[in-house]
């Protein structure tokens, strides 16, 4: 497999997974409500800063997290099973309640109604890219290669993928008004039960590579 093709599967793999727990343009709908007492320009600006810090918060979540982890003596498979079941149960409560997920979200971000400089917290930070987008990453890295020469490529794709969701984060809250408009709550809901669905099936695939691995490595296999 050439540096190429595995980016690109590592990419095919990251990208919905980030994607799907950011959901920018749910997102959106929100950042547009919370923000509605600015100008127009305050509010691009104010996107594009969120965007920035969310690639911050998901490589060093994605390129720290496991080797952090490890260095405490937390095994890949460990990381593999925690993190897919925190993936899939945090998919699950999107998938079955997405009105408490939203408001959750609102509560989140209300802050940014009043506050001068909120890009970080609370629009990155928990709104954004909080807990579960974390949890995703952390998940991603314990996924890794264990093959030297797929690691280049491994970390290539998924970084790439988190680049191009806080651009789709920065496109999305920039342009709220319009999405607003195009999507509206009903439609929101839709999409993100969508989303939920497909991290789920990555959060127990993820699940099943660190089971998989459990017995792999147990005496005799």
């Amino acid at each position: 497999m050439n540096l190429v093709t595995s980016a690109a599967a590592s990419f095919l793999v990251a990208f919905p997974a980030f994607i799907s727990i950011v959901n920018p343009a749910a997102g959106a709908l929100i950042y547009h409500q919370v923000t509605a007492t600015r100008s127009h320009a305050e509010r691009t600006k104010l996107a594009w800063r969120v965007a920035g810090y969310s690639a911050v918060v998901m490589l060093t979540a994605f390129w720290a997290g496991a080797p952090v982890l490890n260095f405490f003596g937390i095994s890949i498979e460990a990381l593999r099973v925690a993190g897919g079941l925190v993936v899939a149960a945090r998919a699950w409560e999107m998938l079955s309640e997405p009105e408490e997920s939203e408001g959750r979200k609102k509560e989140q971000a209300a802050p940014a109604a009043m506050g001068a400089d909120v890009a970080f917290f609370p629009l990155t930070m928990p709104f954004t890219t909080g807990p579960g987008t974390i949890s995703v990453a952390i998940a991603l890295s314990a996924s890794r290669p264990a093959i030297a020469a797929q690691l280049a490529p491994f970390y290539l794709g998924v970084s790439v993928a988190a680049i191009l969701v806080a651009l789709s984060v920065g496109f999305s809250y920039a342009l709220a008004d319009r999405i607003v408009a195009l999507l509206g709550p009903a439609r929101a809901r839709i999409m993100t039960r969508l989303s939920a669905f497909l991290l789920l099936c990555i959060g127990v695939q993820i699940l099943l590579t660190g089971v998989r691995g459990v017995f792999e490595a147990m005496p005799g296999q």
